[in-house]
């Protein structure tokens, strides 16, 4: 099966870099994000213009250059959505708006196969390269390390039940927790207690606190950048830069 790279880089107290795709569909960005030197992608169906079959081959392509591709999908979209992100090639579900314990027992169970969820159960996964492998493995691989839950906590009501969230078990596969903010005044919530992955979206270029974020609270996981900042920016500094005509 192809590598986990965000567990992987856990396992030896390293950060999982992720590259945002919102809107570009072609596989080089894929590759480009890899030869930059990330190790994952945060392919965003919930506020972007991509479709199924764009994040089915972005996902492919992910797994075959080795850099692991998650996927954020729209709020409450369904369990069959899920599943077919899931089965398309993606590693992992990210789950905006997670209110509760409840909402975050729900996302393990849809992305999960039984006994620990309800995934339905199909053959010859991207993530296996499509080869027929036995019920029983596929099950034990796929719930260990292919179907990565991250519980996004985005409200202030949130954040108050941050801890009872962060402690839903799922058999030790609920993994990642994206926060899109972090209040300094509150600190790290309680993560390490819980043995979740602590990650963040949405500090790009800035090193300062993505420093505190990574070397103070413990964040493993980081949302980088994306393909839409890096060229509105890029064009901005570029258009910026050409001189005036000289009268």
């Amino acid at each position: 099966m192809h590598a986990n790279n965000l567990l992987q880089a856990t396992a030896s107290n390293q950060v999982c870099k992720a590259f945002g795709i919102k809107a570009s569909p072609h596989t080089h960005i894929v590759q480009l994000a890899k030869n930059a030197g990330f190790e994952s992608l945060f392919i965003d169906l919930e506020h972007a213009w991509l479709s199924l079959e764009q994040t089915t081959t972005l996902c492919h392509v992910g797994l075959l250059a080795g850099i692991s591709p998650f996927v954020r999908v729209p709020h409450q979209c369904g369990n069959g959505f899920v599943q077919r992100v899931l089965d398309v090639g993606a590693l992992g579900v990210i789950f905006p708006h997670i209110q509760s314990a409840k909402d975050a027992k729900v996302a393990v169970r849809i992305c999960k196969y039984p006994p620990q969820g309800c995934r339905s159960m199909t053959g010859q996964l991207p993530q296996f390269d499509l080869h027929g492998i036995p019920v029983d493995e596929i099950i034990r691989q796929a719930n260990q390390s292919a179907s990565t839950v991250f519980a996004m906590i985005e409200s202030a009501d949130a954040a108050k039940r941050a801890d009872e969230i962060t402690a839903v078990e799922g058999g030790d596969v609920v993994r990642g927790w994206v926060f899109r903010s972090v209040d300094r005044s509150r600190g790290q919530p309680g993560m390490r207690a819980h043995g979740k992955i602590f990650g963040l979206a949405g500090i790009y270029d800035d090193p300062a606190t993505q420093d505190w974020v990574i070397n103070e609270l413990g964040c493993r996981f980081m949302l980088v950048q994306q393909d839409t900042s890096l060229i509105s920016g890029g064009a901005r500094k570029a258009a910026a830069a050409v001189p005036s005509v000289r009268s």
